[in-house]
Parts: structure tokens; sequence; C-alpha cells
């Protein structure tokens, strides 16, 4: 499966009661297909996958399958540290027709390369959903390296991985590996890390998963696109454009500012759950300056 352009790593709205807000998953769906993206996530990082329950991770599944109805591509967070979990959410996420899974490398537990290639090839094996891997060290522990990755590529059903280690240069390096295999067509790199996400495309990276698309789709959108279109001089001016408010959304743990920034604007978000708490005061203003700054609120 061919992965390009701009996907959103979708928030999970909660009720004031710390419910799966429904209703406002699917405005926050319906809004983010407005804006042009390419495709939603759901049930990933941004979305608290940590602390909601199978249950309600094979709901939020459910529910964005059905409200997307085929109008962009649904992308299933089923990753876990043990891989019988994520071959169990990787199936559900097949059987409830989601176009795509993203399988965070498993945390924790550090699996050595080899182990990586057993852990994603069993999964693509079992269940005949395209595949990408997640590659997040800041997060994880562990970080996955060009050759570990150029061996996901070679295997059936892996099409992509989410690259969010922070170097431009690691992307270059997996783009030219790739190259010396002939898989640069077949196996897409795509941005984890939303503020790097023009360099990583200069360099072979065809898109963004992004958390703050969130907020900004429609700028993301145009960058994204626009470096597709090779008017680097326009996505460029779109990086610019929006560097500040990216940097504001991460400048807590995310999704904390992103879902503060969806408050602040009127959109459903709701509150987070715990562990995660409440903005410091001071990051809220720079947060507060950098959107009213965008225009957003």
């Amino acid at each position: 499966m061919k992965f390009e352009g701009t996907y959103v790593a979708m928030v999970t709205p909660f009720t004031e009661d710390r419910e799966i807000d429904e209703e406002g998953f699917r405005s926050n769906i319906n809004y983010l297909i407005e804006k042009g993206v390419n495709g939603l996530v759901g049930a990933g990082t941004t979305g608290e996958s940590a602390t909601v329950t199978h249950e309600e991770h094979q709901k939020i599944i459910d529910i964005l399958v059905d409200e997307v109805d085929g109008r962009v591509e649904t992308v299933a967070g089923t990753g876990s540290n043990a891989t019988s979990e994520a071959l169990s959410l990787t199936k559900y996420a097949y059987d409830a027709g989601a176009d795509s899974a993203l399988l965070i490398t498993p945390y924790y537990n550090k699996p050595q390369p080899q182990g990586l290639i057993e852990h994603y090839g069993s999964i693509a094996e079992a269940v005949d959903i395209p595949i990408i891997a997640y590659n997040v060290p800041s997060r994880t522990g562990i970080n996955m390296d060009v050759n570990t990755i150029v061996e996901l590529a070679k295997i059936d059903g892996i099409d992509a991985v989410k690259e969010a280690s922070g170097s431009v240069d690691k992307a270059s390096d997996i783009y030219k590996a790739l190259s010396h295999e002939g898989l640069e067509d077949d196996f897409n790199i795509l941005s984890g890390e939303d503020s790097l996400t023009l360099p990583l495309m200069a360099v072979g990276a065809t898109g963004v998963i992004s958390a703050s698309a969130n907020i900004d789709a429609r700028r993301m959108v145009l960058m994204v696109d626009s470096v597709l279109n090779d008017d680097y001089a326009r996505a460029m001016e779109l990086h610019y454009e929006m560097v500040e408010l990216i940097r504001a959304l991460f400048i807590e743990s995310n999704p904390v500012p992103v879902k503060t920034a969806m408050n602040l604007m009127g959109l459903p978000s709701g509150p987070l759950r715990q562990p995660l708490a409440e903005m410091r005061p001071e990051n809220l203003e720079v947060l507060k300056k950098a959107l009213k700054d965008s225009e957003l609120i």
C-alpha cells in the first residue's frame, strides 16, 4: 500500500467523566476530512492508547471506520510490547475494516533487532493488512536501526515506517539503503516529527502522521501537498508559518498541549486521563499565544 500525504494522529475526546465522547470523536473526524487530510489514525499515542481499555481501544477503531466510511484512509493503532497482544489488536482492526495498522516498536522490554523483525514479521504473516512500523525511541527506549528497517521493508505486508527518531540523517540513511535494495517505491517513510516533516520529505519521506494537524490540518495538508508537487518555496513558507505553533504543541508531553488547544478552539477534546495532568500555567500562555498568532483562537 502506498502511504502518501497527511495523516492525522487523532486525539480521543473524553466526556467530563472521562468516558469516550463518541459524538465528539465523530465530529472531529468530519472536521478533519473537510480540511483535506489523506488519512486518520485512531487509538495511537495521541489518542491516549496507553490509558484506554481493550474494549475502548476496539470501540475507537469501530467508530473511526464507521464514520470515515471510505472517504479517507483509516489507520488503527494496534501496537503493544507483547506480540500476542499486538497480533490480537491487529486482527481486530482487520476484521473491523481498517485500511492499515500502525504498530509501535515494543516498549520497555527493548527487543533486539532480530526480535523486532520476528515481532513485525509474525503479525504481517498472520494478518492481511498493510502495516506501518512506528519508531519512536523517546517513548519506547529502543531505536530501530537502518538495517532493521530495511529488513522489515522486505517482508510482505510491512509497507512503511513512521520515523520519529528526530534525525534527518537517519531518514536519509533509510532512504539510501532502501534505494540500494530497490525498495524505495514499495516502502514509504512517514515523518513522525511534525517540525521535521519538510526536511524529512526533502530526503525521501512521502508524508506525515501528525499530531499538530488536529489543530492546523489546513496548513499541514498544504505544506505536504506542496512538497509532493515539488513546490518547495511554498512548502517552506508554510513550514515557517507553523513552526512556532508546532513547538508550542509539544512544549509538554503529547497529547497534553494538543488536547488543551482543541478545548481552547471549541473542538471536542475534554479532559486528559491520568497520569497526564493539566499544563503548567506558563506553558499554557505560550500555547495560547501561538494559537492567537496562528489565528486559530
